[in-house]
């Protein structure tokens, strides 16, 4: 016998003929859901400056090595040292960064769900934004100048900075150290190397934070304080409480010989320069030109319209206060 149901072979392009399909209420939740990694954990390490021109520029100074020799009885200052002679002037170019946006007349008008209307749009944009800068600075990406045929200011960000063979403006004796760089999956023992490499440049029990991904952030999980070289080799045990029922196997906080790294996990969709980054937040900012603002363009009939922009660059005070993991 026939049956009322709620489906039809001709939805939805037929209105009619349906039988009860055609009354049934759609069942859609106000609530809205969005699925995209939008931390910028790098961004927000980084302290906060202010640029003056499209050219943020800044000098870095070292000492001049240690004398131990002992100076004669009696004898006269017939010599003089510049003690300035070895300071380096490093600079990065300001990047635009723009989100636009369009909402037409209906749909601003329209009740939807989230609301998709241009208030929202641009909160999206500004969202994206920060996670274009955080890309950004994440990359290899070298520096460029605006030429006037095509070419835009662009920022160098951490992935080329932190090369020992480079970038040619940076002095040698400011490159990071060879030692500072790993281009494999870390051990306990390369990843001190790359610790005690940082501690050899600026001599302090460094607070470093290793923004990483998701795989280098499994292997440094993975640590178990044993090579493997020796059978006789003492492996570091953790006991946990049963009653618990829980296994921490997370590595959060990592205790060196040469200071403390606090380990983060980087934004999947932007570490696309390394597989991570171990920093000293104290040697990095970023320089904002023209703040994160809202600008609404006229609407010429078919709906509201803007967009959002920033200008801004990375600072990286001084290459060898870094470490960079490549897997």
């Amino acid at each position: 016998m026939p049956i009322s149901s709620t489906y039809s072979p001709n939805a939805p392009a037929a209105r009619t003929g349906q039988g009860s399909a055609i009354a049934n209420r759609e069942d859609l939740s106000n609530e809205l859901t969005l699925l995209a990694p939008e931390e910028t954990p790098l961004l927000s390490l980084c302290g906060k400056g202010t640029a003056k021109s499209t050219f943020s520029e800044w000098t870095a100074d070292k000492l001049s090595a240690p004398i131990t020799a002992g100076i004669a009885e009696g004898a006269d200052v017939n010599s003089f040292s510049d003690k300035f002679a070895q300071r380096a002037r490093l600079g990065n170019y300001v990047q635009i960064f723009r989100r636009d946006f369009l909402v037409s007349n209906l749909q601003e008008a329209v009740a939807s769900v989230g609301p998709a209307n241009i208030a929202q749009a641009e909160a999206m944009s500004m969202r994206e934004i920060k996670r274009d800068v955080e890309a950004r600075i994440c990359s290899n990406s070298d520096r460029s100048v605006e030429d006037g045929a095509g070419t835009p200011y662009a920022l160098r960000g951490l992935g080329d900075w932190l090369d020992s063979a480079g970038p040619a403006d940076v002095p040698a004796a400011y490159r990071t150290p060879a030692a500072s760089i790993l281009s494999s999956a870390p051990t306990e023992t390369t990843f001190n190397d790359i610790i005690a490499s940082i501690f050899s440049v600026n001599g302090e029990a460094n607070s470093l934070s290793l923004v990483a991904n998701v795989a280098l952030r499994k292997v440094i999980s993975n640590f178990t304080r044993s090579s493997g070289a020796a059978a006789s080799e003492a492996v570091y045990t953790v006991n946990q409480n049963a009653e618990s029922k829980k296994v921490t196997h997370s590595v959060q906080l990592y205790d060196s010989d040469f200071g403390i790294v606090k380990v983060i996990n980087g934004n999947p969709d932007c570490m696309t320069g390394a597989s991570g980054y171990l920093v000293n937040p104290s040697y990095l900012q970023f320089n904002t030109l023209i703040p994160m603002g809202v600008t609404r363009l006229e609407n010429q009939g078919g709906g509201e319209r803007g967009f959002v922009d920033m200008a801004g660059t990375l600072v990286c005070k001084h290459p060898g206060a870094h470490g960079k993991i490549t897997l």
